[in-house]
Formats: C-alpha cells, sequence, structure tokens
C-alpha cells in the first residue's frame, strides 16, 4: 500500500517549469478580466506577444545568471545589472545609428562583458572572495568607470536595423525579438544539456570536491561560467537599445533581481547543481505577467511594490519548502 502511495506522489509530481508556466497562464487570465485587459482573441494575442518581447530581456540576462547559480558555491552575478548599463552604453554611443557598425560594436559589447566576468571569476576562485561579495563590489566598479568616463553625459542613436529587429514585428504580429530569444534559447539549451562543459557545469554544482576528483578542472570551469555570464549580461543591453532606442547608466539596474528570481522560479536550486534555462524563460514569464498585472491595475507606484515584492516572496517560500517543486 505504501508503495503504492509513493508511485502515486510521483506520478503526479510537476516539474517547477511547467509549475510556473501554469502560474503564467492564471495570471494572464487574470490579466483579461480586468478593465484595461484584453477585450477579444486577437488583443489577447498582441498582449501576449508583448508579454513575451518584455519577458525576454529578463530571461537573456537570466540565462547567465541560471549558469552561475548551478555552478554552486553560492554562486550569483550581483554585477549583471551593471554589464546590461554598460553594454547598452557602449552600443548606443558608438552606433551612433550606423547599421554598418553593428557587428564590430557588438563584439565589443560581448569582449567588455565576457572581461567583466573573467575579472569575477578570478576573484572569486584565485583571491577565494565571495561571489556575493565579488560581484557586488565589482558592480559598483563598473557603475563608476562609466560615470567617470562619460561624466554623465553620453550621447548617440540606434542603428535602424536593430529597431527593426528588436522593437518591431519580424512576421506580423511576432516581433522579431521573440526570434532571438528563440536562438537563445536553443543555444542555451544545447549548451547545459548535450556539451561536456554542460555535465561538468552540474558536477561541479554538485559536489566540487568529487568534480575535481573525476578530472572536473573546477577553476577554469567557474572562471568560464562567469566569463559566459558577463558577455551575456552585456548583450543584454545592446538588444535593450534596440527596443527602448535609449540608454544610461541605470538601464540594467531594474533587471538585476528579477534575473535572479526568475532562475529560482524555474525551479533550479540556489545551493547549484539543478536547474535548467527552460525553468528560467517560464519564470521570466512570470514576473513579467505580475509585473504586467499590476501596471494594468493602475495602483500607486509604492502598493505595486510592496506586492510585488510580496507575491514573490509567496512564490520562493513555497518553491523553497516543497521538495517536489525543485528540478
Amino acid at each position: 500500500m505504501n508503495d503504492t502511495n509513493i508511485q502515486n506522489k510521483k506520478r503526479f509530481t510537476i516539474s517547477p517549469p511547467v509549475t510556473a508556466l501554469i502560474i503564467a497562464l492564471v495570471l494572464f487570465l487574470l490579466s483579461g478580466l480586468l478593465p484595461n485587459g484584453f477585450n477579444d482573441w486577437a488583443s489577447a494575442l498582441r498582449q501576449a506577444m508583448n508579454i513575451l518581447r518584455l519577458a525576454s530581456f529578463i530571461a537573456i540576462i537570466g540565462a547567465g545568471q541560471t549558469l552561475v547559480i548551478i555552478s554552486g558555491g553560492e554562486g550569483i552575478d550581483l554585477s549583471a545589472g551593471s554589464l546590461v548599463s554598460v553594454g547598452a552604453l557602449i552600443t548606443y554611443i558608438l552606433i551612433n545609428g550606423n547599421n554598418n557598425l553593428i557587428l564590430p560594436v557588438l563584439l565589443l559589447v560581448l569582449l567588455t562583458g565576457a572581461f567583466v566576468g573573467l575579472l569575477n571569476g578570478l576573484g572569486i576562485m584565485h583571491l577565494k572572495i565571495s561571489p556575493f561579495v565579488m560581484t557586488l563590489g565589482m558592480s559598483g566598479v563598473v557603475q563608476g568607470t562609466v560615470i567617470l568616463l562619460t561624466k554623465g553625459y553620453y550621447d548617440g542613436k540606434v542603428a535602424p536595423i536593430m529597431t527593426q529587429i528588436i522593437a518591431r514585428d519580424l512576421v506580423p504580429g511576432i516581433p522579431g525579438m521573440i526570434f532571438v530569444w528563440i536562438i537563445i534559447g536553443i543555444l542555451m539549451t544545447l549548451l547545459l544539456e548535450r556539451t561536456r562543459y554542460g555535465k561538468e557545469l552540474f558536477a561541479i554544482g554538485v559536489n566540487r570536491v568529487t568534480a575535481r576528483l573525476s578530472g572536473v578542472r573546477v577553476t577554469r570551469m567557474v572562471v568560464l561560467t562567469y566569463v559566459i555570464a558577463g558577455a551575456l549580461a552585456a548583450f543584454a543591453g545592446f538588444l535593450l537599445v534596440g527596443y527602448t532606442q535609449n540608454a544610461g547608466p541605470n538601464l540594467g539596474n531594474q533587471y538585476l533581481f528579477p534575473s535572479i528570481i526568475a532562475v529560482a522560479i524555474g525551479g533550479t536550486q540556489m545551493s547549484g547543481g539543478k536547474g535548467s534555462y527552460f525553468g528560467t524563460i517560464a519564470g521570466a514569464i512570470v514576473i513579467q505577467l505580475i509585473t504586467s498585472l499590476l501596471t494594468t491595475m493602475q495602483l500607486p507606484q509604492a502598493l505595486q511594490q510592496i506586492i510585488f515584492g510580496s507575491l514573490l516572496l509567496g512564490i520562493l517560500v513555497v518553491y523553497g519548502r516543497d521538495k517536489s517543486l525543485r528540478a
């Protein structure tokens, strides 16, 4: 009898990404019931596409967070917000409306993010600084450097092709940003599930000592992970410029904690060793839906922040206490 109960329990266990998608569906339907919600299938589809487009920026930053959190060792990247801002500023200032400069500037953006990630990784592994302290300190260094170089003044222009691909519909009804997100999602899934890097990343997340004894070069893996995370954060800034058509030294700050929470909601174990990018995608959609729902309700900003924070804390408490909801 007990064996039957155990089998039934396993049979009805829902994975964290699926749970997050169910929550997202409920929130989306609730938004449609509000006075300012959608009234027909056409408006519902437009709203859904807009939610996905906005969630994509959280999820792309969350891609790097997913990697560093899976790597274990209390991994986290608090410099991601600053790197988003840096990537956006470099793009906005240097491209200055010139389509021909997109690829060289994109390469510079990726290298800048990777360099900051390299410093994070080296500080964590060689200087034995905790990830929280190292990345938080690096965030301050990056922001200070930006202010020093720009002196609070920056001028530029978005390349027309970036606006066409990122901010507008690439095909009728579907924003170009969705296709960019799909490509990143496929690459992230292949990286985690079909490469040696992915296997070793999960291994060091579970137990770094065991992984090292098994031949995994733990230091190199952790440093490489922060390099990739830094490049992804800066790349998100590059994409944000195409959508907002503007930049600023604080542009990325609003995406930092949502990107971390999206990883947690998606079921990635915060202690490392378990997780998926599909879960992060689902978590990003949940967060964006909560934000959009509160905006649609036209509540005061202070009350929105209270409700938003309380809802997210509630979700995280449920995920933290119920083992069946973790990957």
